[in-house]
């Protein structure tokens, strides 16, 4: 399952291949999908990507002066999803958006899930009751962590808390077992316990 970072690799990735490309024309989603559609068509466009914790966003950009809005929609992977950008006549299966570009023959990136547990919901904010991200803002994850261990969140044992993505916005199962293991933090202790002692540890 795409976790934290892999979402920054696909963020990396996006900004990497897009780069210089003109996208064109309406975004295409596949009729079996049971996210929204994206409202947004244009003549040219780029796309950049940003991402956080288990979290991707798109910014789709007008170019000219035609004075259409930027739009924006943001990702989670679920079990299976990816970003690809291909020939736009190749299009990998179970591909739920696919934004073409205007060069001939046209290339497409693709939202591709072949599980169907991936989402995407309009507008740039990200999901409400996330906690800082991981990787990217540490030391406000850092903080939010130490300051609310009261909460009782934190009565639960470690391997449980550390899924809590109001905590620990981009770990789920695989990193969570590597972090524990790494450790070697009995994965039952309770996650005060194991994080209390790093309220006064110097950072």
């Amino acid at each position: 399952m795409p976790e934290g970072p892999e979402l920054a690799l696909a963020g990396r990735y996006v900004n990497a291949q897009c780069d210089g490309l003109v996208f064109a024309g309406a975004v295409e989603r596949s009729p079996v999908s049971k996210s929204p559609a994206v409202p947004f068509a244009s003549p040219a466009y780029r796309i950049s990507a940003a991402t956080r914790g288990k979290e991707l966003r798109l910014t789709l950009a007008p170019l000219g002066d035609d004075g259409a809005p930027e739009a924006a929609l943001v990702l989670r992977f679920g079990m299976s999803g990816s970003l690809r950008l291909c020939a736009a006549a190749d299009a990998p299966r179970h591909t739920h958006l696919r934004f073409v570009t205007c060069e001939r023959p046209p290339r497409a990136l693709c939202f591709v899930d072949a599980r169907r547990f991936g989402r995407w919901q309009l507008g740039a904010e990200w999901q409400p009751g996330r906690g800082p991200c991981v990787l990217a803002e540490y030391a406000a994850f850092r903080e939010n962590v130490l300051k609310n261990l009261a909460d009782k969140a934190f009565d639960r044992p470690i391997c449980e808390a550390l899924l809590n993505q109001k905590y620990f916005n981009g770990i789920g199962n695989y990193l969570r077992a590597e972090i524990l293991y790494r450790l070697k933090i009995p994965p039952f202790e309770k996650a005060r316990t194991v994080l209390e002692a790093l309220k006064h540890r110097q950072q």
